[in-house]
């Protein structure tokens, strides 16, 4: 059997966690950051953990995670 192949853009963006979560990074600090407040700006600079409804699907993206 071959190796199953995993979603290079999914590769990027989500990492595991040691209790088996998967994580991920916040949206909405790569541009317009004036308009946002600073208390806004440094906690979206924070990771988060992926829903569990989103988890089946990222999974699949990454057999190997």
């Amino acid at each position: 059997m071959p190796k199953m192949k995993s979603n290079s853009g999914a590769k990027k963006r989500f990492k595991a966690t040691a209790s088996g979560g998967i994580k991920r990074g916040k949206m909405g600090r790569r541009h317009i950051l004036t308009s946002k407040n600073r208390k806004r700006k440094r906690s979206l600079r924070k990771g988060a953990l992926v829903h569990s409804t989103n988890e089946k699907s990222i999974r699949s993206l990454l057999p190997y995670l």
